[in-house]
């Protein structure tokens, strides 16, 4: 029987310009609402961002499970490991990456991964572990192992009818009352094709929206929990249906629902004015563009449809409607060199985004990028920890990885938070905006040395190419002197011969003629 049930979200590694912002995803607390509205489960969550895991807990739990994106993969197989070592506890892993690397997952210590959008996937598999109700292999979007192997059944439709699912509980959370954003979500799916993302993979490229009264009550219900949190709409594009998002906002204008509210958007967003003084007059405060470059060519490599000229508009609209910018930049495409690096970072501090983050490409897996380079053999990091948009973990076309690795995850991110321009804002009396670039600063330098060998392997890993690439040269051009030698040597054999030949002619038709005479 399943009583007691424990949901784990693993820290993820390192620091990034938002470490200080605790942001839970909702896949656990959505799965604790439905596990006690359905089956009077009430379940703890670790959040390891903020609260401890407590191992008595866990090790009293008659199952535990684990969501993990790809850069905690390697914490949450830790954590399956150790409870496995210590219990017969079963162990329950989901989330994008185990989605995509079930065998992984089953071959680390998971006795079962939820794959996709597993919500009534994992509610199925809990009855059947609780009363032996249906069989393993009928419950879609599993995979599992026994004694015989691994099997992953079929897929699972996708839910169409979000509003048919609770609100997350974000109270099951140990610690949740130290949440200063609260995040809530009003979508699925996208229907752009960006080359580096899974959100398709997972979530379709048809886009889901919850019915807009649900999704006024559920934000009227935190905000009357946590008055002076915002709220972080976790939508992969907040304003995908222009009609679906106005109308939302009318109805929370309306009701005067209006806290301080951040979300991501594209930079067409700004096309329509309706729609950005709505957003104004409910109280956004932070709007996170996928700019992702400045370089045409990588723009069309991501498959990302927008200019330069559109970037520029995006920042110059919203700042004239009083909201702010945080540009997502991913540099390192097959198109992009050192000097396209350095021309992004030159745009983003003459453009006046506000705040920024220079991401390296990252092969995920469920991307078409991972299965490119994949193909290609240019991965040559298997630590998924470093997986996480600040290690370079491929090789470049038109750079090393260290250079790439040098100038977008330290020489980038120092330039747009130096010490220069924190003193700028202070001079000019914008306190919050210079104590927020003083803080990215700090990180950056946190990072830094936090990743010491990192780099540092990165780097001999350079300087050893280089020698190999200056050996080779040397190796070929001291190849072509000898050729060239070769050569010489073989036009003067060829022309002595030729002059032999010549006096043996003579002499013959001298005696010859000596003859007849």
């Amino acid at each position: 029987m399943i009583e007691k049930v424990v949901l784990i979200e693993p820290k993820s590694p390192g620091f990034h310009v938002f470490s200080k912002f605790k942001l839970p995803r909702l896949g656990l607390p959505l799965l604790g609402a439905m596990l006690e509205k359905e089956l009077g489960i009430r379940v703890k969550i670790y959040f390891q961002e903020i609260t401890k895991i407590d191992w008595d807990v866990v090790l009293n739990a008659d199952l535990v499970g684990i969501s993990t994106i790809t850069p905690t993969a390697p914490v949450a197989y830790g954590i399956a490991d150790r409870i496995k070592k210590s219990s017969d506890i079963p162990v329950v892993l989901g989330g994008a990456h185990v989605s995509f690397l079930p065998d992984e997952a089953l071959e680390k210590g998971a006795d079962y991964v939820v794959r996709g959008e597993g919500e009534h996937t994992f509610i199925e598999l809990i009855k059947h572990l609780s009363s032996g109700e249906g069989e393993l292999q009928d419950i879609a979007g599993l995979s599992f192992k026994d004694s015989k192997g691994f099997h992953h059944n079929p897929d699972r439709e996708r839910i169409q009818d979000l509003s048919s699912l609770p609100w997350p509980d974000l109270s099951l959370i140990e610690g949740f009352e130290k949440l200063k954003i609260i995040p809530m979500v009003t979508s699925r799916g996208c229907p752009y094709d960006c080359k580096f993302c899974s959100v398709t993979s997972i979530f379709g490229r048809r886009y889901r929206f919850r019915d807009t009264d649900d999704v006024l009550a559920e934000l009227e219900a935190l905000t009357a929990r946590s008055p002076k949190s915002s709220v972080f709409f976790y939508d992969d594009n907040f304003t995908a249906s222009p009609a679906h998002t106005k109308e939302l906002l009318r109805k929370m204008k309306e009701r005067g629902l209006t806290p301080r509210w951040h979300a991501q958007a594209r930079v067409d967003v700004v096309e329509d004015e309706e729609l950005m003084q709505l957003m104004r007059d409910t109280n956004c405060y932070h709007l996170f563009l996928g700019v992702e470059s400045i370089n045409p060519a990588t723009l069309k490599a991501y498959r990302k449809s927008q200019t330069v000229a559109d970037i520029e508009r995006a920042v110059e609209v919203i700042h004239r409607y009083k909201m702010r910018v945080h540009g997502m930049f991913v540099l390192g495409s097959d198109e992009d060199d050192k000097e396209t690096i350095r021309e992004t970072v030159r745009f983003a501090r003459k453009s006046g985004i506000d705040t920024v983050q220079f991401l390296v490409l990252t092969p995920l897996p469920g991307t078409e990028t991972y299965e490119e380079l994949c193909e290609q053999g240019r991965i040559f990091v298997d630590d998924w920890s470093k997986f996480s948009g600040h290690h370079v973990v491929f090789k470049p076309a038109k750079m090393s990885p260290f250079q790439l690795q040098k100038e977008s995850g330290l020489r980038a991110m120092r330039k747009f938070y130096s010490i220069f321009q924190c003193w700028k804002l202070g001079l000019t009396f914008h306190w919050k905006d210079m104590a927020i670039k003083i803080y990215a600063h700090h990180t950056i330098n946190k990072w830094r040395s936090s990743n010491k060998y990192f780099v540092s392997e990165l780097r001999h890993r350079y300087k050893a190419e280089r020698q190999g690439h200056k050996a080779e040269k040397a190796h070929r051009k001291q190849e072509h002197r000898e050729r060239e030698e070769l050569e010489e040597v073989a036009v003067g054999v060829s022309e002595a011969s030729g002059h032999g030949a010549k006096r043996d002619q003579s002499s013959d038709t001298d005696s010859s003629a000596h003859r007849t005479a």
